[in-house]
């Protein structure tokens, strides 16, 4: 394969497009701008309106002067393909475009991709130029959207890592990517009733699990910290002395603030889902709310901290151990109650769900 590519697909919107690509793209930079193709935000290159009527012919014999190889896809463009499935997505959904012309930048995917399916493998293992990105900023979700490699009909979707999530390809806890019909109507359905459910039990069951984590690390912190405190000594029988105490102390709790913050981040959502009066143990209502009030009072510290004056390190460990002993406390009986609220399947949407006007207004470009 030539070490720059131009591949030509068709939109609905803009005529004939073009992408380039390979180790060398900016030689099929310069060879589109010679025959009057104008790059916009997203990186896709178009003819404008009113410009040279430039041909393919003028654009094979120009690439071949520049070293690229030219070719057309027998697909629609993904722009296109992306934009229509957001519309008859549930929310309020937008779609872009992105090109990785150089092979290099696709590896910048890979660690953000959330997914334990094909589409990860794909990303490592097979060239993909460019895909459009799915985004519903109100749900946190943002999605990949790539033609599947290999078919001639037929894409891949999967999820990038919800922000404040660790984890990438291969994390135990994500979902697994789909294939996609060439149809919008399908497809949308395919997402609404398969995909997008079980990325929001992926999501709350990872939060849960994080959470989980943490309250463990900081209890068998805390129960060593206790013994050694009991015993006088250090875990290899040295005396422990007063001055070593104090400065023990000190780092387990900022240890334990540091950890509590992954508590912070996630429990107010999944607490929003528990319902204790409709489980086996209602009697947990009164837990869930002081664990809602030790979150509040940790939100309002970190607001402090980051906002407002410095708060000095002895009065943050005082402010902040009250809610991080809270947690110690209760945190089984909501480890429990959020097990069992994961999130439920959503509405399916009707087999023939209409597409909306094409008219629609186009998403604002992505910037590269």
């Amino acid at each position: 394969m030539a070490e720059a590519q131009i591949v030509l697909s068709y939109s609905r919107e803009s005529g004939i497009v073009a992408i380039a690509s390979g180790e060398q793209y900016p030689w099929a930079h310069t060879a589109l701008a010679e025959c009057g193709f104008q790059r916009d935000g997203d990186g896709v290159w178009h003819l404008p309106a009113g410009g040279a009527q430039t041909t393919v012919v003028d654009l094979v014999t120009c690439a071949k002067r520049h070293r690229a190889s030219v070719h057309t896809s027998s697909r629609r463009f993904i722009g296109d393909a992306a934009r229509d499935l957001a519309r008859l997505l549930p929310g309020q959904w937008h779609a872009s475009v992105e090109v990785y012309a150089h092979p290099a930048w696709q590896e910048d995917l890979v660690p953000w991709l959330w997914d334990s399916g094909e589409l990860g493998r794909v990303v490592q293992s097979e060239r993909i130029p460019y895909a459009a990105v799915l985004t519903d900023a109100a749900q946190g979700t943002t999605l990949l959207f790539v033609e599947r490699p290999g078919r001639h009909l037929g894409y891949l979707v999967g999820a990038f890592s919800p922000e404040g999530l660790e984890g990438g390809y291969g994390d135990p806890h994500a979902p697994r990517s789909i294939v996609l019909p060439p149809f919008p109507g399908r497809a949308a359905q395919a997402l609404t009733d398969r995909y997008l459910p079980a990325y929001e039990q992926a999501v709350h069951a990872h939060q849960t699990a994080s959470i989980a984590a943490v309250l463990a690390d900081i209890r068998s912190e805390y129960d060593t910290r206790q013994a050694m405190n009991a015993s006088g000594r250090y875990s290899d029988a040295t005396p422990l002395s007063a001055a070593a105490l104090g400065a023990s102390t000190e780092l387990f709790l900022d240890h334990a603030w540091r950890r509590f913050l992954t508590i912070v981040d996630h429990a107010p959502t999944l607490l929003d889902r528990c319902r204790p009066a409709n489980s086996p143990w209602p009697d947990d209502a009164a837990a869930l709310s002081r664990l809602a009030d030790a979150v509040s009072d940790a939100e309002a510290l970190v607001d402090e901290i980051v906002h407002g004056d410095a708060v000095p390190e002895q009065e943050r460990r005082a402010r902040a151990w009250p809610a991080i002993e809270t947690w110690l406390t209760d945190g089984d009986a909501f480890l429990r109650q959020a097990r069992l609220s994961a999130p439920h399947r959503r509405p399916a949407l009707p087999v023939t769900a209409p597409a909306r006007p094409l008219a629609a207004a186009r998403p604002a470009a992505r910037s590269h």
